[in-house]
C-alpha cells in the first residue's frame, strides 16, 4: 500500500505540525480536532482551522512552501470521522491520557477503511496500554510513530511495533516516512521514552544535577556540555528554555513513574525547588518570560541575563573562558581528564550518561548504531553516546571507572576487549553487536553516503578547500571542505581540475559534500584581507577565475548536477545556477545575498539569473520582466527557506528535482547525472534583449518609493546604482542583443567598483565580526 491521503487528529503544535510536514510531501491530509465548548455551527472545525492558520505564521515555518497550506482540509472529530474512510494513514496526537486515546480508537475503528494504518505520536504509552480493549484487527494496523518537534526540521523518526503490528503497516510506514517524509527512520523497543527520550532524558537530569553539586553557573555548564561534545551550543540549560521548563518536568514525571524503581534515573533526578518556582512565576523557557536565561528589555534596553542556580537571582551572561575546554580543544578524553570543577563535572556526566546508555542496549534498542542515531537525529547531536564512547576510548573508560570502583556495563567491556564500539573492515564501517562481535553497519536502498566512498577509497584529487571522489559508474564527486565550505582560489582550481578530468574517463560530475552547510559563498575574510592591503589586481583576478571556471563547467562535455543541503549562499549559489540540473535536499536555503556586503554577484550570478527569467517557458517575456524579477531577488538579498522556495525564485528551475531525505541526494544525484550523460551535448549559448536606459529609469522609480520609506540607505544606493547598470545591460537598448560575456564584464567592474568602496569594507568587516548585516 502507499499513502496517498492522511490525516492527523489533534491540531495542537505537535499534531498540526505533523500535518504541515506530510503535506510538504505532497500528500493531503484531514487535520481534526474537538468541537469547543459552545461554539458556534459556523466554528465547529475553529480549532483545526486557527492551527492552520499560525502554521501560515510560525517561525521558522513549517511549511516549505504556502502553498502547501492547501493540501490540510480542517476538520471536528463529531462532525468529519466518516472522512477516515478516504485516508490510508491516520495519526493520533492527543493529550497523553490512554482513556482518551482508547476511546478515540474506538470511533477510528467505526469509520476507517480495511488495511489503512493508524498510528500514534505517543511518547510514554506503551502500545499494551494504548490497544486494550481494541480488536486484533486494530492492533494488527497500529503501530507508534514518534515523530520529534518540530516535525519538519527534526529528522528522527522512532517506529515501535507492537507484538500483533503486522510487517506491512511498519514497513509501509518505514518507506513514506524515510522517502516521502525525509526522515531517519529508528526501530526503538516499547519501553519508556523510548531510545533518544530515554537517554536524552538522562543526559539532562544528570547534568543539571552535576552542575548544581559541582557549583557551576548555567553558562559554565552549557560551555562543557556543548560544542566540547558535538552537542548543540544551547548546552543543557539553554536546551531546557528552548523545549520548555513546564514541558521538561512533565516528562520527568512520566519517566519516573514509567521506569523501575532499580533505574539508575531515579538516581540522577533531582527536584529542584527553582525549577518549580520558575515555572509559577512564567519562566518557562522562550516561550515564556524566560528560564535559566532571559533578555531583560528594561529602560528600552536588550541584556541576555542568566540566573544563579543557588540563588535564583539574574546577573548579565557571560562568556566564560574554560581553561578544560581551552587545553582540550577537541580531545575529549583531555577535557574529561581536566583537574578543575569543569573537567570534573565533563566526566561525571559523560561517565554516567555512556554507563547508562550501554547498560540499555538491546533494551531500548537491537543495536548501538540505532542509538547513536537517535540521539543525532533527535537531539542533533554530531556522535551518539557510543560514538563518544569510543572518543574517550572503551579501555580508559572502563579502567577509569573501575579505578573509581564502578558497576561496568557487559557490553562495555565488551568493547574494550574489542577495541571499541565501531570499526572499519575493508573499508566497511562496523558496529559491536551485544555479542561482542562486528557487524557491518547496512545502509538503506537507495542511500549513498560520501563518508562510505571515502572511508574505502582515496580520493582522485585532493587540495586544502576540495576534493574528488569517484562515485562509480563513470561519476565523479566534488566535494568542498573548508571552514564552512566556503570559496577560495582552490576550491575555483578544483572545480576547472574536474572540468579537465572527468572527460578522460567518466560521464559526469556531481557537487555535493555532507557538511551542515553546502557553502557559505565566497572566503570573504580572504577578500578584506586583500582589500586592506589594496590587493585589488588578486580580487580582480579571483572574480576574473570564479568567472572563467563557472563558465567553463556550464558548458562542460558532461554533465554536472549540483547538490545541495543547508546554506548555499552567493558564489555557492552561482555555481549551482551553472550546474546543468540541481538535485536539492527539502532543506536547502539559498540565494544570491551579496548586497548584503556592499558589492553584486561577481561570478555570473546576474547573467544566468536574467537568464533563466527570460527562458523560462511560463515566464513574462519582454525586456523588462527578466530585469524586474532578477532586481527584486538580488536587489534585497532574497533567500529561500526551502528548495520548494528556490524553485518559485528560479534558482532551481521546473526541471530540477528535491529529495526529501538527506542521506538519499547523493545517490539521486548520481542517477540524475547517469540519466543526463546519455547523448549529452552542453547548452546552447543564449543572448538577451535587455531594456538599457529604459530600464534603468523603471528601476529608479521603484527604488525611489522604498528611499521615501526610508528602507534604502545611502550604501544601498551606492550598489543600487552598479546593480541597475548590470541588469539592464549597460549602454545596450533592447534591440541590441547582450551575450554572457558582455554581462560577466559588466558583473566584474561593478564589482570591483563596489568592494574597493568604504562602505562595502564596512560591511564586511562588520559581517565576520558579528555574522549580521551592516546597515550603513
Amino acid at each position: 500500500m502507499t499513502i496517498q491521503r492522511a490525516a492527523v487528529i489533534g491540531a495542537g503544535v505537535m499534531g498540526s505540525g505533523i500535518a504541515a510536514h506530510i503535506a510538504n510531501a505532497g500528500v493531503p491530509v484531514l487535520l481534526l480536532d474537538i468541537v469547543p465548548k459552545d461554539a458556534p455551527e459556523a466554528g465547529r472545525s475553529v480549532i483545526a482551522e486557527g492551527a492552520i492558520a499560525r502554521l501560515l505564521k510560525t517561525d521558522p515555518a513549517p511549511l516549505m512552501h504556502r502553498r502547501n497550506a492547501g493540501l490540510i482540509t480542517p476538520g471536528n472529530t463529531e462532525d468529519d470521522l466518516e472522512k477516515l474512510a478516504e485516508c490510508d494513514w491516520i495519526v493520533e496526537a492527543v493529550l497523553e491520557n490512554p482513556k482518551i486515546k482508547q476511546d478515540l480508537y474506538k470511533k477510528i475503528q467505526k469509520h476507517r477503511k480495511k488495511g489503512s494504518i493508524v498510528s500514534s505520536n505517543t511518547s510514554t504509552l506503551p502500545i499494551a496500554v494504548l490497544t486494550k480493549g481494541l480488536p486484533e484487527t486494530f492492533a494488527k494496523d497500529f503501530l507508534v510513530t514518534h515523530f520529534f518537534n518540530p516535525p519538519r526540521y527534526m529528522r528522527l523518526l522512532e517506529i515501535v511495533a507492537g507484538p500483533k503490528t503486522g510487517k506491512a503497516a511498519v514497513e509501509t510506514i518505514r518507506a513514506f516516512c524515510d522517502e516521502r517524509l525525509g526522515k531517519g527512520v529508528v526501530d526503538a523497543k516499547d519501553t519508556p521514552g523510548f531510545i533518544a527520550n530515554r537517554l536524552g532524558v538522562f543526559w539532562i537530569e544528570a547534568a543539571v544535577s552535576a552542575a548544581v553539586e559541582g557549583g557551576l553557573t548555567v553558562e559554565e555548564a552549557d560551555a562543557v556540555m556543548g560544542r566540547p561534545m558535538g552537542i548543540p551550543k544551547t548546552g543543557v540549560f539553554g536546551l531546557l528554555d528552548l523545549v520548555g521548563l513546564d514541558l521538561s518536568r512533565y516528562v520527568s514525571r512520566e519517566m519516573t513513574a514509567a521506569l523501575p524503581k532499580d533505574d539508575a534515573y531515579h538516581e540522577v533526578r533531582t527536584d529542584l525547588p527553582l525549577f518549580e518556582k520558575l515555572i509559577d512565576e512564567g519562566y518557562t523557557g522562550r516561550k515564556g518570560k524566560g528560564g535559566f536565561y532571559r533578555l531583560d528589555r528594561t529602560d528600552g534596553k536588550r541584556e541576555k541575563q542568566a540566573i544563579d542556580l543557588s540563588t535564583g537571582a539574574y546577573a548579565p551572561a557571560r562568556r566564560p573562558r574554560l581553561d578544560s575546554v581551552t587545553a582540550a580543544g577537541r580531545d575529549l578524553r583531555r577535557l574529561a581528564e581536566y583537574p578543575d570543577k569543569t573537567g570534573a563535572y565533563a566526566w561525571r556526566v559523560l561517565s554516567q550518561l555512556l554507563v547508562y546508555a550501554a547498560s540499555l542496549i538491546p533494551e531500548i534498542a537491537d543495536d548501538i548504531a540505532a542509538a547513536d542515531e537517535a540521539m543525532r537525529l533527535g537531539y542533533a547531536w554530531k556522535e551518539g553516546p557510543f560514538q563518544l564512547a569510543d572518543r574517550l576510548g572503551a579501555d580508559w573508560l572502563v579502567t577509569r571507572l573501575e579505578e573509581e570502583g564502578r558497576e561496568v556495563p557487559d557490553l562495555l567491556r565488551k568493547a574494550a576487549e574489542a577495541g571499541g564500539f565501531y570499526g572499519v573492515e575493508n573499508g566497511v564501517l562496523q558496529y559491536l553487536t551485544v555479542e561482542g562481535e562486528y557487524a557491518d553497519l547496512e545502509r538503506r536502498d537507495g542511500v549513498l553516503l560520501l563518508e562510505d566512498v571515502k572511508r574505502a577509497s582515496e580520493p582522485v584529487r585532493r587540495n586544502g578547500s576540495a576534493s574528488l571522489w569517484d562515485l562509480g559508474d563513470g561519476v565523479l564527486c566534488l566535494e568542498f571542505h573548508s571552514k564552512m565550505n566556503a570559496l577560495d582560489q582552490e576550491s575555483l582550481k578544483m572545480v576547472e581540475d574536474s572540468v579537465k578530468l572527468v572527460p578522460k574517463a567518466h560521464k559526469g560530475l556531481v557537487i555535493y559534500n555532507e557538511g551542515t552547510n553546502f557553502s557559505v559563498g565566497a572566503n570573504i575574510g580572504l577578500a578584506l584581507f586583500a582589500a586592506n592591503v589594496a590587493l585589488w589586481p588578486m580580487i580582480e583576478e579571483l572574480v576574473a577565475t570564479g568567472q572563467r571556471v563557472y563558465k567553463a563547467l556550464k558548458y562542460a562535455p558532461f554533465p554536472v548536477v549540483g547538490a545541495p543541503s543547508g546554506m548555499a549562499l552567493g558564489g555557492a549559489c552561482e555555481i549551482l545556477m551553472h550546474c546543468d540540473a540541481i538535485q536539492a535536499h527539502a532543506e536547502t536555503y539559498t540565494g544570491l545575498v551579496e548586497v548584503g556586503v556592499g558589492v553584486i554577484p561577481g561570478w555570473g550570478g546576474c547573467k544566468e539569473l536574467l537568464t533563466r527569467w527570460a527562458t523560462a517557458p511560463r515566464a513574462p517575456k519582454g525586456p523588462m520582466p527578466p530585469v524586474a524579477k532578477a532586481f527584486e531577488t538580488i536587489g534585497t538579498a532574497q533567500v529561500a527557506k526551502s528548495a520548494a522556495e528556490a524553485q518559485e525564485m528560479m534558482i532551481l528551475r521546473a526541471g530540477d528535482g528535491i529529495t526529501m531525505n538527506r542521506d538519499r541526494l547523493l545517490a539521486d544525484a548520481k542517477a540524475r547525472a547517469l540519466a543526463l550523460a546519455d547523448g549529452y551535448a552542453p547548452p546552447e549559448e543564449v543572448g538577451l534583449h535587455l531594456p538599457g536606459e529604459t530600464g534603468r529609469a523603471a528601476i529608479e522609480m521603484a527604488v525611489r518609493d522604498f528611499e521615501l520609506k526610508g528602507l534604502v540607505t545611502p550604501h544601498d544606493r551606492v550598489v543600487v546604482e552598479e546593480l541597475k547598470q548590470v541588469l539592464t545591460g549597460g549602454a545596450t537598448d533592447f534591440v541590441d542583443e547582450v551575450g554572457e560575456d558582455d554581462l560577466l564584464m559588466l558583473e566584474r567592474k561593478a564589482f570591483m567598483k563596489l568592494i574597493r568602496h568604504p562602505g562595502t569594507l564596512a560591511r564586511v568587516e562588520h559581517m565576520l565580526e558579528t555574522g549580521k548585516p551592516l546597515r550603513n
